[in-house]
Order: structure tokens, then C-alpha cells, then sequence
């Protein structure tokens, strides 16, 4: 049996996540090749601002694609706040060239305090992100 080979360079893609909120945005970095993320930054911006930041994060670390947590109630059931992520997620769609994926966010924020952050925001982006990560095949 041949040991698996590393990935080459070209075949690792890098993501960002965000926790969406109305008043700050976490953002975490991670990639395929340690399927981990790391907090990057909180945007604390609304409106052009806001998109402007998230530009200058997409130019600077060339994502392949985006990843946008969800919020849901525990039973699934979408509420206020599902549905400003999901325009949050649309908004990124028609601004950026990339895919753009939403992952369910329930207990993120729960998940980023007991890991210890000090940023809850990145910290539950990061948590979303390594979500969708897991998940990938």
C-alpha cells in the first residue's frame, strides 16, 4: 500500500468564514490542506464600509470561497436573524466572484466561549468555518 502523498500547493484551498451580526462581522481564515481555521479579524463597520472591509480581506488572502454562518433556532426553525445572514450571504455573492457557502451556525457563539476567545465574533467564525471544513469530502 502506496503512504498518501501531500497535497501540492495548488490543490490546497483557502477559505473565509463570518459570523454575521448586525453591528460586527467575525472573520476567520482556514484551509483544505490542516482543514482548521484561525480568527482573522471583527468588523465592526455596517453598509459600503463593511463590504469594503470584507474586499480588502478577499484581496489580501485570495479565498476560494466564502462561508457564512447561519443562525437557526434548536428545533431548525429559521427567525429574524437567519434571514439578514442569508442577505448578508447574497450580498457577498453578488460583490464577489466566488462561491459563497452557508452553514448552519447554531451554538457557535456557545462553542467560541468554552474554547476560552477573547473575540467571540472571530472565534465563532472560526468554529463555522472548521464546521465547513469537516464537512467537506
Amino acid at each position: 500500500m502506496r503512504p498518501a502523498l501531500a497535497p501540492s500547493a495548488s490543490q490546497v484551498r483557502s477559505f473565509l468564514g463570518f459570523d454575521f451580526g448586525t453591528r460586527r462581522v467575525g472573520v476567520a481564515t482556514g484551509n483544505t490542506l490542516t482543514r482548521t481555521a484561525s480568527p482573522l479579524t471583527t468588523i465592526a463597520a455596517e453598509g459600503k464600509a463593511r463590504i469594503d472591509s470584507i474586499a480588502a480581506l478577499v484581496e489580501a488572502w485570495q479565498p476560494a470561497a466564502l462561508v457564512v454562518g447561519v443562525p437557526l433556532h434548536p428545533d431548525g426553525a429559521a427567525h429574524v436573524n437567519t434571514g439578514r445572514a442569508r442577505r448578508f450571504a447574497r450580498q457577498l455573492r453578488g460583490r464577489f466572484p466566488l462561491p459563497v457557502h452557508e452553514v448552519d451556525e447554531r451554538y457557535t457563539t456557545v462553542e467560541a466561549r468554552a474554547r476560552g476567545a477573547s473575540d467571540l465574533d472571530a472565534a465563532a467564525a472560526v468554529v463555522i468555518l472548521e464546521q465547513y471544513l469537516a464537512d467537506m469530502p
